[in-house]
């Protein structure tokens, strides 16, 4: 169901061609191209730097992807419609250069622009490219299983998060996420003898951790695991569930071998090291999109750092650099307390074509902060009325219970949500004729937020709704039960904001891994035919 009105839809705003914004792209100026539909049509096709963000996430998330307001932003979806009330809405949050791709997605499509399917795929095209062009070792499953079974001097080192290491993993292998996997090998292959293989699910993370090691220096046999866990499943061999074996602490000696070569590689790929004065002259430079970004483990950012920086593990940002940096060009400042992981990951951003990259060491007289990564919002949060998780787990037992509506992500949603809340994506939330109907409406997100936001469009087409105070997991931290899964019953929307990804979870069919991996192999060609990223790989 469309949440907006035909005159919404067909409202005069400015158009930038497709041509343009390739040329944009090519010249290396900064550029913001935003797809506005959900995940899963997003994956089914759109250009290779597009950027996704739903237009009912917009309030949520375009603070971060998009800091600086007068950047120039270029929208579009398929037809459905968004593109207009998207426009409307940029500008009352301050954007000034916001525009529409001419035609949509046709557009592109006709203009002769290449069209990519998945997600993070400027980084997986790059993997790809990394190992045609350096020739990336690797092993296959069924090589890497016969050395296993001989007991052979190795360590498997898997790149991924470690939430995806734990739910499944090669057997015997411990969680060296890609950004910790220079600062940590020395310490667990100490003897050059020690083969090291990095895997992933799929091909991406293992070729560029693989490769990192490579370019570090360190003297040991290095192999990526070929395609990953998925590699692995097909070759008819067993993973592991629930692993919890992590890297060691680096010592001091091997962490200063670990900056040296990580400096190094910063220097020949031209990423900048900042005095603090220097950081300061970017924050004050109103004509830069930039972007502060700690790389650390998440669990040292929340011990301390430094105030304006995000939260981006280094492995996860290589990998996933538009769910962090939504305007192609933007500055990026990467910072870390070693010297080696901001290095390494600088080193990547460079080849996948940011032009300004810097590393911050000097953290000295700059203001810190503890705790989870806070919100980055365009403006202030609306206010709304509230209502405690006890009196709204009373109220749900009256005889007239509040209609509760949920707006986490889907798959948020599935792992825990209030019993008898229904999901709905937020972009359809004002629409749904439900709403017509219900006297009182109680409205939660995970922590609150995107309650708040769509409560006070409800307000403001004449609804009474309330926020359950602090989301669900409020709900949950008072001790209430929650209810698994997304029935068919529960969901006023289709869960289209999550896109099945082959390489995750435990379920996956044969055909669909091995079409990933089809896809994954023919990326280099779609790069070339495409001639807007301007990847320079080290040589």
């Amino acid at each position: 169901m469309n949440a907006f009105s035909s005159s919404d839809a067909t409202a005069a705003v400015r158009e930038t061609a497709a041509e343009d914004v390739r040329r944009l792209l090519r010249d290396g100026q900064e550029i913001a191209l935003i797809d506005l539909r959900e995940e899963d049509p997003f994956a089914a096709g759109h250009p290779l730097f597009a950027v996704n963000l739903p237009f009912g996430r917009i309030e949520e998330r375009i603070a971060g992807l998009v800091p600086r307001r007068t950047a120039p932003v270029v929208l579009y979806d398929n037809d459905e419609g968004r593109t207009g009330a998207a426009v409307r809405l940029l500008r009352r949050l301050g954007y000034a250069d916001v525009s529409v791709l001419k035609d949509d997605l046709r557009g592109w499509k006709d203009s002769g622009g290449e069209i990519f399917i998945d997600v993070n795929v400027p980084s997986k095209s790059f993997g790809e490219l990394v190992e045609h062009v350096r020739h990336t070792p690797s092993l296959p499953a069924e090589e890497l299983n016969a050395r296993l079974e001989r007991g052979d001097d190795l360590v498997i080192l898997d790149a991924r998060r470690f939430s995806e290491y734990n739910t499944m993993s090669i057997p015997g292998g411990r969680s060296v996420p890609g950004g910790e996997l220079a600062l940590r090998v020395r310490d667990i292959a100490p003897s050059p003898e020690t083969a090291v293989v990095v895997n992933c699910a799929g091909r991406t993370r293992s070729i560029i951790g693989a490769q990192s090691l490579v370019n570090a220096g360190i003297p040991n046999p290095v192999f990526a695991l070929r395609n990953g866990t998925i590699g692995w499943t097909l070759a008819g061999l067993e993973l592991d569930r629930g692993a919890t074996r992590r890297a060691v602490e680096p010592g001091a000696e091997n962490q200063r071998e670990a900056r040296v070569h990580a400096a190094g590689l910063a220097d020949r790929t031209g990423v900048g090291v900042l005095s603090r004065e220097e950081f300061q002259g970017l924050e004050a430079d109103p004509d830069r999109s930039l972007y502060r970004l700690d790389v650390r483990s998440p669990e040292e950012y929340e011990e301390g750092h430094l105030a304006g920086f995000r939260s981006a593990p280094g492995g996860q940002l290589v990998q996933a650099t538009d769910e962090w940096v939504g305007v192609r060009h933007g500055t990026i400042v990467l910072t870390d307390t070693d010297g080696v992981r901001a290095r390494m990951t600088g080193h990547w951003l460079r080849q996948l074509g940011w032009r300004e990259v810097y590393v911050l060491d000097d953290w000295s007289g700059l203001a810190r902060e503890k705790g989870a990564e806070p919100h980055l919002f365009a403006a202030p949060l609306p206010e709304a009325d509230t209502i405690a998780p006890d009196s709204l787990a009373a109220a749900l037992k009256s005889a007239m219970p509040p209609v509760v509506i949920d707006l986490a992500p889907s798959p948020v949603f599935r792992k825990g949500h209030i019993p008898g809340a229904l999901f709905i994506l937020p972009a359809e939330l004002t629409a749904h004729p439900l709403l017509a109907e219900a006297a009182d409406i109680v409205l939660t997100s995970p922590d609150g937020v995107a309650a708040r936001i769509g409560a006070a469009q409800l307000v403001q087409a004449g609804h009474r709704v309330r926020v359950s105070e602090g989301g669900t997991r409020a709900w949950q931290a008072a001790g209430l039960p929650v209810q698994t899964g997304l029935t068919e019953a529960e969901a006023l929307s289709a869960p289209t904001d999550a896109y099945k990804r082959p390489y995750e979870g435990t379920d996956n069919a044969r055909a669909a891994m091995q079409a990933y991996l089809d896809w994954e192999y023919g990326l280099v060609a779609q790069l070339e035919r495409d001639g807007t990223h301007g990847f320079n790989v080290l040589e």
